[in-house]
């Protein structure tokens, strides 16, 4: 959410005295993005009520990236793949995008702070690969780190994604509902890139039938990203996937809508879709975007 109100014909004016709703939001036909919409193609609805979108743009303001590492044992190979791709999805991002870098297994650490310097972020992702990896995998838990970092930084007017590279499996470590309210407070999206071999799949296997406690992450993880307007892809290609999904993330579509009253720190449903001339021209299309988010407790300057 941010606190602005007049819009000029590109760029907003933001102003401290009314407070607006941000939601990205992306097209697919269930495989591919699609393009080409505009303001007046979207409805969007706050606790069942229609609301007039007043600013709309995509692929045009700042993003805020954090790059989430599993360095659970299992995953330095798959780290290493990701890694030789770095430099074409990075390439995906524009000037005034910023990248941070996390890693986790059974706990999280921050590897490098928000950086514009892409070649920087690079390095710091080939340093991950020296990392040590090992241990077991809280990959929600890192995710609610992620989005407390988030929170810890200044209330700027930019886009906010969490980006987990991981091989999907881990043990239980929050609950989703839990991590979806903190990164709706942090108005971040969560999207996940499992990499898997099949070595991976089938060790994998065998530890969770013999380890009940193990969780195919997915379980939890989709559901969280979906509640937030992300989504996750299976990486046969790690290389081709790591720059799809940054594509993904950086085109996505904000919309804007001046927030209705509400208590601070309810938590509120969104529900956006397409119009009916905007489904004539595109049967197949649905819209991901975020199911809700919380009111600030104080506004956002």
């Amino acid at each position: 959410m941010l606190a602005c109100a007049l819009f000029a014909q590109e760029t907003p004016a933001f102003r401290s005295d009314v407070s607006l709703v941000h939601v990205e939001a992306e097209v697919t036909d269930g495989i591919r993005t699609l393009n080409g919409f505009h303001k007046e193609d979207f409805v969007v609805k706050d606790n069942g009520a229609p609301q007039s979108i007043l600013y709309f743009s995509q692929d045009e303001e700042p993003l805020d990236l954090i790059l989430l590492f599993d360095v659970s044992g299992s995953m330095k190979t798959s780290v290493e793949r990701v890694a030789e791709s770095a430099h074409t999805a990075l390439a995906e991002l524009r000037s005034g995008d910023r990248v941070a870098v996390m890693v986790f297994s059974g706990r999280s650490r921050l590897a490098a702070p928000f950086n514009e310097r892409l070649d920087q972020v690079e390095n710091t992702v080939n340093d991950v690969v020296m990392s040590k990896f090992g241990g077991s995998t809280h990959l929600l838990a890192a995710v609610d780190d992620a989005a407390e970092y988030f929170l810890s930084q200044p209330g700027e007017h930019r886009r906010r994604a969490v980006l987990v590279l991981t091989d999907d499996y881990g043990q239980r470590s929050r609950r989703a509902s839990t991590v979806v309210h903190r990164l709706w407070e942090a108005d971040a999206s969560l999207s996940g890139l499992i990499i898997r071999s099949g070595a991976d799949v089938a060790i994998n296997t065998t530890t969770k039938v013999m380890s009940p406690a193990l969780l195919l992450l997915s379980e939890g993880m989709g559901g969280v990203a979906e509640q937030t307007g992300g989504d996750t892809l299976k990486a046969d290609q790690p290389g081709d996937a790591f720059r799809e999904m940054m594509q993904r993330i950086r085109r996505r579509y904000s919309l804007y809508y001046a927030m209705p009253p509400a208590k601070p720190g309810q938590a509120r449903q969104v529900k956006v879709g397409l119009t009916v001339e905007a489904r004539g021209r595109a049967p197949n299309a649905r819209v991901r975007a975020r199911k809700g988010y919380v009111t600030p407790i104080e506004p956002k300057r």
